[in-house]
């Protein structure tokens, strides 16, 4: 079957965009935004078209052209792995049994407190979620194999990106699991509550109630060596895998976001972390142990500004990445974090031109990956 990135396979991306964007009657498109701002961090600015190394740790500007890398078409006389599918309801979840917001209902900004979102129109609902395992053709039936864990649903690309990389012997024999969202997006969502909750609670679900059918249904055995398991996605999908190893990193050690949302879009709201992911590098990693975690991360010049209807100073997505990438550094992390110009929100063009070498530095220090 065809690996290639489809239009079909952008639509959660595509509808989180819209649901973000149709909640602010008077946003305007996102400014552009200069990486050598006042504020930003100091990155090396690469020739356009280029990338940095995969064994390069730091701050790098690409762009602002975009060419897609030729690991991310199928290439002729590689296998091609297989691919499970199956799907998931909400009746057989213990940790997720479904919320939903009513359709056009938003929340709004709590008068004495413009950091906090009341919704009012969210009530249980059902859901089903669609999984896709990409097992690849060198995988070793009853071996336990790394793995890498991605938000919103089937990514052809990256199973594209896999076959490729494996069949090089630039990468090990890696399962990725591709999870959908419990549908929604934003506060009041299942997506949402899944997402953007400053909780273990996420990753507890995929490895209690997930990870059980993946090994089940596609004849796998999955590693519990932390440093053989990865967590990746866009968007929210992005924070939910940096909060993924950063509340488990006794189960992740490795993160690939997209556009992370860093910003405050926790809901319902815990006065533990009353700002969402925002405190990751507002407070959380700055105020905390250095932990064994290695990041690779991206943003667009003209990513999300700030597309709904609270003003908390806490929604600009450029900003959000930029500080990451500071308190990241200040602690010593291994982390590589793009600046993309000529770029979108969770732009398809930037990620068809990073995602090998982005998975290539992810999973460096893992036996079996050149060095």
């Amino acid at each position: 079957m065809s690996h290639r990135l489809t239009a079909a396979s952008l639509l959660p991306l595509l509808l989180v965009t819209t649901s973000l964007l149709s909640q602010s009657a008077a946003h305007t498109a996102p400014p552009t935004r200069d990486p050598h701002a006042p504020g930003y961090v100091n990155a090396t600015e690469l020739p356009d078209g280029t990338l940095p190394s995969p064994t390069a740790d730091g701050n790098f500007i690409i762009g602002p052209n975009h060419p897609a890398a030729s690991e991310m078409k199928p290439q002729p006389g590689v296998p091609q792995g297989t691919i499970i599918e199956f799907t998931m309801s909400s009746t057989d979840s213990k940790l997720y049994p479904g919320i939903a917001r009513d359709p056009g209902s938003f929340g709004t900004p709590d008068p004495a407190d413009p950091a906090k979102l009341n919704v009012t129109t969210s009530h249980p609902a059902p859901y089903t979620r669609h999984v896709a395992v990409y097992v690849p053709r060198q995988y070793t039936p009853g071996t336990a194999a790394p793995f890498i864990v991605g938000a919103d649903g089937p990514d052809r690309g990256l199973f594209t990106a896999l076959d490729n990389l494996i069949a090089e012997h630039r990468l090990p024999a890696i399962i990725a699991i591709s999870i959908g969202n419990g549908s929604g997006d934003a506060q009041g969502s299942e997506r949402g509550l899944e997402y953007d909750t400053m909780s273990g609670r996420y990753a507890e679900f995929v490895e209690d109630e997930v990870l059980p059918l993946v090994e089940a249904k596609a004849h796998v055995k999955l590693t519990k060596d932390p440093d053989g398991r990865a967590t990746m996605g866009g968007s929210s999908g992005g924070s939910a895998a940096f909060i993924m190893a950063w509340y488990h990193p006794e189960l992740y050690h490795r993160v690939l976001t997209y556009s992370g949302t860093y910003v405050n879009q926790q809901w319902p709201p815990n006065p533990k972390t009353p700002h969402g992911a925002f405190g990751l590098h507002e407070s959380l990693i700055p105020n905390s142990a250095r932990k064994p975690l290695r990041i690779w991360m991206e943003v667009g010049d003209h990513d999300l500004y700030n597309p709904n209807v609270m003003r908390d100073n806490m929604h600009d997505w450029v900003v959000a990445n930029e500080d990451m990438a500071k308190v990241l550094a200040a602690k010593g992390y291994h982390y590589q974090f793009i600046f993309a110009r000529n770029a979108g929100h969770v732009d398809r063009a930037v990620k068809e031109q990073t995602l090998p070498e982005a998975l290539e530095y992810l999973w460096q220090g893992y036996p079996g990956v050149p060095q």
